[in-house]
């Protein structure tokens, strides 16, 4: 595999990010990558120590001369969303990604590539390195578990850091500095079902939706991409009406925080109806790929033979999920009225899957607005309770309020504007960052997020910009060098 990206430049994010991208480190299997930071830490004789929790935190001295700064905390997670295509062989907790660059971007093939937050890490550890770049008192916070349940941020203790400004590298357009996020909630819908024989003269098919974009669920959730699980729910919705559908079992999306791509249900009809359904199919992935064409050119509606199943799930069971999946609210709820073009509230219907006596419906919640959150909830647990389905929420984290008055923030815009000539955009971003969660531990930390730019992440789409790796860096260093004096 080429490693072509380790000529890009600045080389020194280039040459860690290609490190990173050769270790494993799926959310939740980060022992290798911890390891690895652990040993970078220690071999640049760095105060380097991994707390309860398994976060790693790494201490640099100020540079001579810049010891009465503030002392700055570096952030970044160090896990990554596993994501690849159907048709990719690739094991997230053994095999290296495989990027390459592509014009003026950075991909991986057939996988997420990592970019998010792999870029931040990259930069942390640049500085770290380095032997010329000026700075206060610095720390590097690299935390686990982000992606599914930002473990490390719960985690990390009140007076383990030192610092009082925290910059995390964890956003994803250049330019562009973040004051507030979203909070989430995980809604978890349960059906139990019973077993029940296949009636005789029945014919099987496993039906399929892919070739759908996916992507991020907060920072994605607007464009109007489609959902595999409400696509598939709504054929099978109108299938058991008109052609007497059975559902043997289904297994639709895989993360909460990924728009789901692809879905795939095994059914059975009466052979009779073979005709009616083949025309029933055609007519339905016409409406829907016309619905979607803007967004979504490579969706696909298949359906394939399959053998007979041994059993189906329960006639009573099947009726009230498809009801309740088609009525759970997806996507943007409400917009900002503060901040036009913000999404406020959103959800995500994320994973449907059937196994061992049960259907598991999963979403995720987000929200700029605690109110509009609980709202949601609510709304969720009625469609579910209506259905006879328990339902439980768990995995709450808080949003971040924005401080337009922050001095971090009023330093950072004049050093942007005079490296670059224009002030970067102020914002507040549909998506939790750990700011939120971290500034609820350290309510004194003043904090800003910023990035490269990065392109549908948590998908196999996922690309970061070159050149925009570079301006991050070169704002970073300049930042460091003109953090303010206690």
């Amino acid at each position: 595999m080429s490693n072509e990206i380790t000529t890009l430049q600045p080389g020194e994010i280039w040459k860690n990010f290609y490190e990173l991208t050769q270790i494993p480190r799926p959310s939740k299997h980060e022992g290798t990558i911890r390891e690895f930071i652990v040993a970078f830490g220690n071999k640049l004789g760095l105060e380097t120590s991994v707390d309860d929790t398994g976060n790693v935190i790494i201490r640099k001295k100020a540079s001579s001369g810049m010891e009465n700064r503030h002392g700055v905390i570096l952030q970044a997670h160090l896990d990554m969303v596993p994501q690849k295509n159907a048709d990719t062989v690739h094991d997230f907790t053994k095999n290296p990604i495989k990027p390459y660059v592509d014009g003026e971007w950075v991909k991986a093939k057939g996988t997420t590539l990592g970019a998010d937050n792999g870029i931040g890490v990259a930069a942390s550890l640049a500085v770290l390195e380095s032997k010329s770049i000026s700075h206060g008192p610095l720390e590097a916070l690299f935390t686990i578990d982000e992606e599914t349940g930002m473990t490390g941020a719960f985690g990390l203790k009140a007076g383990v850091l030192q610092g009082d400004i925290l910059l995390n590298l964890d956003s994803e357009d250049e330019g562009e500095l973040y004051i507030g996020c979203a909070g989430g909630t995980n809604a978890n819908a349960l059906f139990t079902c019973k077993e029940t024989p296949v009636p005789s003269a029945m014919t099987a098919y496993k039906l399929t939706v892919k070739g759908l974009k996916g992507g991020h669920s907060g920072l994605d959730i607007s464009l109007g991409r489609g959902n595999s699980n409400k696509i598939l729910n709504r054929l099978m919705w109108g299938l058991e009406r008109s052609c007497g559908l059975r559902l043997a079992g289904i297994d639709g999306g895989s993360l909460r925080n990924a728009i789901p791509r692809e879905s795939f249900a095994w059914i059975v009809i009466p052979g009779t109806n073979k005709q009616l359904f083949v025309k029933e199919l055609e007519e339905f992935t016409r409406i829907v790929t016309k619905e979607l064409t803007a967004v979504e050119p490579d969706l696909k509606i298949l359906t394939d033979p399959s053998e007979l199943p041994l059993s189906l799930i329960d006639e009573t069971t099947q009726h009230k999920l498809f009801n309740a999946v088609y009525a759970c609210p997806n996507g943007v709820i409400r917009m900002s009225n503060e901040m036009p073009g913000l999404v406020e509230t959103s959800t995500n219907l994320a994973i449907v899957k059937s196994f061992d006596g049960e259907i598991q419906v999963k979403s995720l919640l987000r929200s700029s607005v605690d109110s509009a959150k609980s709202d949601l909830e609510q709304m969720i647990r009625s469609v579910f309770e209506l259905a006879g389905a328990s339902i439980t929420f768990d995995g709450q984290y808080q949003g971040w309020k924005p401080n337009p008055s922050s001095p971090i923030l009023k330093a950072m815009q004049d050093v942007y504007k005079k490296k670059f000539g224009r002030v970067p955009e102020i914002k507040a971003i549909h998506a939790g960052l750990e700011c939120g969660i971290l500034g609820g531990i350290h309510t004194h930390w003043n904090k800003i997020s910023f990035g490269p730019t990065i392109r549908f992440p948590h998908s196999p789409d996922e690309k970061v910009n070159i050149p925009s790796v570079g301006k991050f860096w070169d704002f970073l260093v300049e930042t460091l060098k003109d953090i303010p004096v206690k």
